[in-house]
């Protein structure tokens, strides 16, 4: 007579799967008054370890790494994958249904369609996607809502990035993950011959995501060949800044490195792009109030990248605001 649940797709109990906001403002809020200087801010906690969505229409932040970052007083991965991992990432090794190009595509922010099914967590013979974006969602690796599944916070987007760098059995996608290195040294060093070089390659693969129909391949893209950037920057998509939304900002987790504001364009220019920055004022997204001492001290740079449909060239430009 046993009955299980998942906070996807079941209601009931779907509330006491994580942590509410209620409940981390509380444990904030002792830990203020416990330690010395606060390590990090409340809003840190939620992008780390918020956006698990439940059947009830909540969304929970993973418990186990509120109570970890708060005790030890550091923010970092703490999410424990166990030999689930191993089990799952079979499937993906495998590229049941092209699912690796559907992971490429949740690593830059978007959600993939699927149909969750009533996942038993004691089975693990998958042979569809949505078997096994089930199967994630039950174990954490991924959240669903309205009918997608999406990674749901920087914490499980570590997870990924750290796969996606070491597995080799990933083909292009460990391949692009690796050159990612170069593609941000390339940008901080003004390279923007080696920069288009680099998007050449990674749109040469055979991966069928990359035929720049729009800017959101194109997207997909640029997330996976900036993805060694993830160690040292905080990376935000469609993030609100100015007087719109830019396609990428990346903050720097020092105050003394350079933060970017990256603006894509499909059968535009890298000037239009630029030009797209300065016309909505993104670079105000890291200007403090009048008065204030400003947040970050290196250089803040616009990086307009464009895709040539017909030609099937990349173009980049970097301009110091």
């Amino acid at each position: 007579m046993f009955v299980e649940y998942n906070m996807a797709t079941a209601k009931r109990f779907s509330k006491y799967f994580g942590f509410s906001d209620f409940e981390v403002d509380n444990l904030y809020a002792a830990y203020l008054q416990t330690s010395e200087g606060p390590e990090f801010t409340r809003d840190d906690l939620r992008i780390w370890y918020n956006g698990y969505h439940t059947a009830g229409n909540e969304q929970l932040y993973n418990p186990r790494s509120i109570v970890c970052a708060l005790t030890n007083h550091q923010l970092r991965n703490y999410w424990t994958s166990s030999g689930t991992y191993d089990s799952v990432f079979r499937y993906i090794k495998a590229n049941i249904d092209g699912v690796q190009d559907d992971l490429v595509l949740l690593f830059a922010g978007e959600g993939i369609s699927s149909d969750i099914q009533e996942y038993a967590a004691t089975s693990m013979r998958l042979k569809t996607k949505e078997e096994i974006y089930s199967a994630m969602v039950v174990y954490g690796m991924l959240t669903y809502k309205d009918g997608k599944v999406f990674i749901p916070n920087r914490e499980l987007s570590e997870s990924f990035s750290s796969m996606m760098k070491k597995e080799e059995a990933l083909g292009y996608i460990y391949q692009l993950a690796n050159v990612s290195k170069k593609m941000l040294t390339a940008t901080l060093k003004g390279n923007t011959r080696e920069m288009a070089e680099i998007l050449k390659y990674a749109h040469d693969t055979e991966s069928p995501i990359f035929s720049y129909n729009n800017e959101l391949e194109l997207s997909a893209v640029v997330n996976l060949v900036y993805l060694a950037a993830r160690d040292s920057y905080r990376v935000e998509r469609e993030d609100k800044a100015g007087e719109g939304y830019a396609d990428f900002i990346f903050y720097p987790d020092r105050k003394d490195m350079d933060a970017l504001i990256l603006e894509l364009k499909v059968d535009g220019t890298p000037d239009d792009a630029i030009q797209q920055i300065k016309d909505k004022k993104y670079a105000l997204r890291f200007k403090g109030k009048l008065g204030e001492t400003p947040k970050y001290t290196g250089r803040l740079l616009a990086v307009g990248i464009s895709y040539n449909k017909k030609t099937k060239e990349h173009s980049c430009k970097i301009e110091e605001l």
